[in-house]
């Protein structure tokens, strides 16, 4: 028997539960995904095939064209199952793609197969987990509006709660059907689809060892719930209705559920909100104890960075930008997250790099997500092979959003004008404020301070600076520099970084002998005018990096900050950027608009 006939799939049927159920009990599993009854009531919708080989088991299910594999689980060789599936999926001209992924797995996969799998999560698909004590005891301020629903719900005291039974299910189906009917304005292919699988469940309750609870309000049942253990110390809740304009039916059989149900067990897996905002809302409600990440790999040649490659991407980025190592360590510690930055990996290494930082850009009036281009990199050895072009592309084809860069010379704009970028975002003319200095070409002299050298030298720079020009000086946090920066440049083409992204502007800038300050207006009002100053001193030189204040008011600080930092001259400039439009915003007019603190 061949390898590749080993392994066989096959639709999912009840006499493939204990097997399953066994290989799931070897690991104690924690994603919502992992149980029998869960993947055989969706097996309609979704196509889902079983299959087992080298002591594991897995599951798939049609995705679009192709399936999508599961994690092996089991206690077998699940590399051996994966390299195994893999070639499975080359023979019919696809790439693997496997879900879900927890994090464990995600680390083993980067250690098996290093350089071989884009390996990303998505917000809609966290699971909700929250502890049994606190569901069940609703303590705390924070859900004291859930025990205020369940008061009311228990004023008139004719409630009671029950096990679902066999003796019950029909008059369970009855309220589903109800509940539909209010629904049917909104009804839509996922609602009929969720239906579907709940009589599945109704039906199997007993074989696919479900658990339920009920409650009765008034002598008619007004809410049910359907779960299973999950693992040895999580239940999971699969189903949750209840009639939507009797207050606190649902919190009461939320509550009633963990606490006739769930004793035994320290976990309740509430499964993922699907992007549904209300659902989200419902469920962040509780305050979940864990928002478990889970991840989706796909086979691809560019993948995200992880932090087992950081010594070669230090070294790669050392060697072709030039910076120090304790510089790149600073960008790792604080900008570095598991989906910004992708790489490319040759002869078992990243030899090519570009980290997506994500932005907002204001188009045609509405803030728009984008991805700001930093550190695009290629070792020398292994340029000239399209690698970088490769990176951008992915990028844009898997976002679908603006990528924004700040090209360093000539040369590279008219690479990335080759990749389809445009130039962006107004470039100013650079400005000079000397003391004595030679003015270079294409500059423009504002003003003679009538400091120099001789006297920079005699300047104290740690000397404290609490005055500059009528404006009271202190040092800019975060959130007031956003605050102000945004006020300031917010309009058609701005681009905003996030908190975050300030953050680290700060810190780098500080880090490279620089000062974030925020300026107050001197002037005993209730609102005073604010503005924000970043510059660092290079050699005899301040770089404005970035200022609110007009070049009027920053033609009037400069003399007394030019002696403060005993530097001879001053300037600032704005070099503009390029920005790569996703199709629907190829009519926008990209030349306005301000791009600002971009590391470049």
């Amino acid at each position: 028997m061949s390898e590749y006939e080993k392994l066989s799939f096959h639709p999912i049927s009840m006499d493939d539960r204990n097997w399953i159920n066994e290989r799931l009990k070897e690991e104690d599993l924690d994603a919502c995904e992992y149980t029998f009854a869960n993947n055989y009531m969706w097996a309609k919708g979704f196509n889902v095939q079983v299959g087992s080989a080298y002591g594991c088991g897995v599951i798939r299910y049609r995705a679009q064209e192709h399936f999508q594999y599961s994690f092996p689980f089991g206690n077998g060789d699940k590399r051996a199952m994966v390299e195994h599936i893999r070639k499975i999926c080359a023979v019919h001209g696809c790439r693997l793609s496997i879900y879900p992924v927890t994090e464990e797995q995600r680390a083993q996969l980067i250690k098996w197969f290093p350089g071989a799998f884009e390996i990303c999560s998505n917000r809609d698909g966290f699971d909700y987990v929250y502890t049994v004590e606190k569901l069940a005891s609703l303590k705390g301020k924070k859900l004291h509006g859930k025990r205020n629903h369940i008061a009311r719900f228990m004023d008139d005291g004719d409630w009671h709660y029950e096990q679902m039974t066999e003796d019950n299910i029909a008059e369970c189906r009855s309220l589903a059907k109800e509940w539909i009917a209010l629904r049917a304005e909104k009804w839509n292919d996922e609602m009929e689809q969720e239906a579907e699988v709940l009589e599945v469940a109704f039906s199997g309750f007993r074989e696919l060892g479900l658990c339920g609870g009920v409650l009765y309000k008034g002598g008619r049942i007004v809410a049910f719930t359907i779960g299973e253990p999950l693992n040895r110390d999580t239940f999971v809740v699969h189903f949750e209705k209840a009639l939507p304009d009797l207050q606190g039916a649902f919190p009461m059989i939320n509550q009633q559920f963990v606490l006739h149900e769930m004793q035994d067990y320290k976990y309740v897996n509430r499964e993922e909100d699907t992007g549904d905002q209300g659902l989200r809302k419902a469920k962040l409600s509780y305050y979940p104890d864990i928002l478990m990440r889970k991840y989706r790999a796909v086979e691809s040649h560019v993948v995200f960075a992880d932090d087992t490659v950081f010594e070669p991407v230090k070294a790669m980025w050392n060697q072709c930008f030039g910076d120090d190592r304790a510089y790149i360590e600073m960008y790792l510690q604080n900008r570095f997250e598991s989906e910004n930055m992708y790489v490319i990996y040759q002869d078992d290494r990243p030899v090519s790099m570009a980290s997506l930082l994500p932005v907002q850009v204001t188009i045609n009036g509405k803030k728009e997500n984008a991805r700001y281009v930093y550190a695009v990199a290629t070792l020398p050895e292994y340029r000239k092979q399209g690698y970088a072009s490769e990176i951008i592309r992915h990028a844009f084809e898997k976002y679908m959003e603006p990528l924004i860069l700040q090209p360093a010379d000539r040369d590279l704009q008219e690479y990335y004008e080759r990749q389809g970028f445009r130039d962006a975002f107004g470039e100013s003319p650079c400005w000079i404020y000397a003391g004595r200095c030679t003015e270079p070409a294409g500059s423009h002299i504002l003003a003679a301070s009538g400091h120099d050298l001789r006297a920079a030298e005699e300047t104290d720079p740690e000397k404290e600076m609490d005055i500059l020009g009528g404006w009271l000086v202190s040092e800019a946090d975060d959130k007031e520099y956003k605050a102000v920066r945004d006020a300031f440049f917010d309009g058609e083409g701005y681009v905003e970084w996030d908190g975050q992204a300030i953050a680290y502007a700060i810190k780098e800038n500080q880090f490279c002998g620089g000062r974030t300050l925020l300026l107050t207006e001197d002037r005993d009002t209730e609102d005073p005018q604010k503005a924000v100053l970043m510059y660092r001193r290079e050699g005899d030189n301040i770089h404005i990096m970035e200022s609110t204040l007009d070049d009027d008011a920053l033609h009037d600080i400069l003399p007394e900050l030019l002696e403060h930092t005993g530097a001879a001259w001053a300037y600032e400039r704005n070099m503009g950027g390029m920005i790569l439009l996703p199709e629907r915003f190829q009519d926008w007019d990209c030349r306005d608009g301000y791009l600002g603190l971009t590391l470049g």
